[in-house]
């Protein structure tokens, strides 16, 4: 079943538990996976977690959850690891390095994995688990949009079924026809909505955002995020990269993708049709609901989600986008009419820009600036592998890197 495979074609009636492998556990996603996993024990059972260098966490959910390896993908932390398992008697084996991630992605005891690790760093990993013909659940966005082609190629390829696990994709998912890959105009399908919530910083004008620090920045309303995809989702960059991560995981042109602000979190996303119908999926704003419709589709379990009561609600708003006060929202659907390397560039330029804030090198209002700037400073071409995409992400680095040192930005 190649891509999303076929509905119905994908059944969780096994026999067996299923084999589960998380990149990046000690996240919030990872979190959140870990709870729904251990509703179900007779489902699913843990093979590898790894994290980058969160060491007590990691060895503290490998003991919790039985995971057969740990893994670090920070190799000089390998020895502080061994010393925490062995304080908390967790008898995991334990791998480390890059290499060790792609190990754990393809190996025959895993038949799903989840896809958690933040960046352009979660590339490799999570392409090879396509490769392996595994059960792709996607929550590390970069990925997609930095190599999407790459990733539709190697799941028709080598059969695997990628879902994806941000609340926007997984409601896109939810409420589109089966037949979509074959494109969406054939499915009837004009548009594809996705909601935003409008970050911390919603109605605020360019001028009330000037002074604005990290910990302000990193205060979602609804969500509980890690500090970079918080920043994102204050300078809407976030969405900017689920619009070109939207074109690739559903066959679909810019001019089928549009987003609106919805502050209330309550409608992930919405799909317009040809007859007038718009279908939406709604929920409480909680993670663990795309990662559980993830994890048992076509089927669904209980996720320990609190029950949405619209009663309460009250009120659904939406708004069109401030691109004057949020521009890196319009500049993301720039890259995608330029294609090639150009989303490479978005994604490293922000990574690099978000890192420079987060250190109090940067504005707020700075980081679509420098972005913006990587684009016109780097040079634009084709993309014709997995090579090509890591050699263009670290010039891309490197030149923004410089753009901020220079202090070339406005």
């Amino acid at each position: 079943c190649p891509w999303f495979a076929a509905r119905g074609c994908l059944r969780s009636d096994r026999l067996s538990s299923q084999g589960i492998t998380i990149l990046g556990s000690t996240g919030s996603i990872g979190v959140s996976t870990l709870d729904v996993l251990a509703r179900h024990p007779d489902t699913y059972h843990v093979v590898a977690l790894s994290g980058h260098s969160n060491v007590m966490r990691l060895a503290e959910q490998c003991r919790q959850h039985g995971a057969k390896y740990a893994v670090i993908s920070d190799a000089a932390k390998a020895g502080e690891l061994k010393k925490a398992m062995d304080q908390i008697k967790c008898t995991s084996e334990i791998l480390a390095g890059k290499d060790a991630l792609r190990t754990v992605a393809g190996m025959d005891e895993t038949e799903v994995v989840m896809a958690a690790i933040v960046g352009a760093a979660g590339l490799e990993p999570t392409l090879h688990a396509v490769q392996a013909g595994k059960r792709l659940l996607l929550a590390n966005k970069e990925s997609m949009v930095i190599a999407g082609e790459l990733f539709r190629k190697a799941a028709a390829e080598h059969s695997s079924v990628i879902i994806p696990v941000d609340s926007e994709h997984n409601a896109l998912f939810q409420v589109l026809p089966g037949h979509f890959n074959d494109g969406l105009e054939s499915a009837g399908v004009e548009q594809l909505i996705l909601t935003a919530s409008g970050g911390p910083f919603l109605h605020r004008t360019r001028e009330e955002l000037k002074n604005i620090t990290p910990t302000q920045a990193c205060n979602h309303p609804n969500w509980d995020m890690g500090r970079k995809i918080s920043v994102d989702s204050a300078t809407l960059m976030n969405k900017g990269l689920e619009v070109i991560e939207a074109r690739w995981l559903f066959n679909a042109r810019p001019d089928q993708i549009d987003v609106l602000v919805h502050p209330q979190s309550i409608v992930h996303s919405m799909v317009a049709y040809r007859d007038g119908s718009v279908l939406a999926q709604l929920g409480m704003p909680d993670m663990r609901t795309p990662i559980a419709h993830a994890l048992s589709w076509p089927e669904r379990i209980e996720a320990g989600v609190k029950r949405l009561n619209l009663a309460e609600v009250h009120k659904l708003e939406f708004y069109p986008p401030d691109l004057d006060s949020f521009p890196g929202l319009g500049l993301a659907f720039q890259v995608l009419e330029a294609g090639g390397n150009a989303p490479v560039i978005f994604n490293a330029a922000n990574e690099v820009a978000v890192d420079a804030f987060l250190q109090e090198r940067i504005e707020f209002l700075q980081i679509p600036t420098v972005v913006s700037a990587a684009l016109e400073a780097c040079e634009t071409g084709k993309l014709n592998g997995l090579d090509e995409v890591l050699e263009f992400d670290r010039l891309a680095r490197a030149e923004t890197s410089r753009i901020i040192n220079m202090k070339k930005v406005s």
